[in-house]
């Protein structure tokens, strides 16, 4: 459990024109919300922002292959994993509805197997990839037919580039010691 202060001090207003262009790039600022405190950490070291906000883009935004659901149950699959309820947090609490995730589904991704019953057959092998991936880094022959019975190669990549950028938010987050956001959600226990 993080505790109430970060490893690193995140960025406070008023912000100066770089970080602020880099800021709002990373989160618009609507209804005078301040960006997260992992993208005000972030920006402490500006071409590393950069960089990860580029990627991440690409794979929260357009082009991207996998439909909001798929993507939002890798990036909890992971990132609860990795035990990062931040980030976990955030994209629940963003993303969850969106993605029509039922609050079973979102208790599985943190509390039970890849077999769970609240998950399709698709999602069944799509969870079972997460959890090969963050368990040895790769995909046994197994998992990648079980996968590629359910995805193209196109989706194939991208589930094995989210599930690599989210442990490495993850990595951030929990190696900073990120307090949660207040208004994201938390761990089932």
């Amino acid at each position: 459990m993080p505790s109430t202060a970060p490893r690193v001090a995140p960025a406070t207003p008023p912000y100066s024109p770089d970080l602020d262009e880099a800021l709002r790039a990373m989160m618009p600022r609507s209804g005078g919300i301040e960006p997260l405190r992992l993208f005000r950490t972030l920006v402490r070291n500006l071409p590393l922002a950069t960089g990860m906000r580029a990627l991440g883009s690409h794979l929260l935004g357009h082009g991207r292959a996998l439909d909001t659901r798929d993507r939002e149950i890798v990036i909890a699959r992971t990132c609860a994993r990795c035990g990062c309820e931040y980030e976990w947090g955030v994209h629940v609490a963003t993303f969850a509805r969106a993605a029509k995730l039922t609050d079973a589904q979102v208790r599985a991704t943190v509390l039970d197997g890849a077999d769970a019953p609240c998950w399709s057959a698709p999602e069944q092998a799509l969870i079972a990839a997460v959890d090969a991936l963050h368990t040895s880094a790769t995909l046994s022959a197994n998992d990648f037919k079980a996968l590629s019975a359910h995805y193209d190669d196109a989706k194939i990549f991208e589930i094995i580039l989210l599930c690599g950028f989210y442990r490495t938010v993850s990595y951030l987050a929990n190696g900073l010691d990120l307090p949660l956001e207040a208004n994201a959600a938390r761990f089932p226990r």
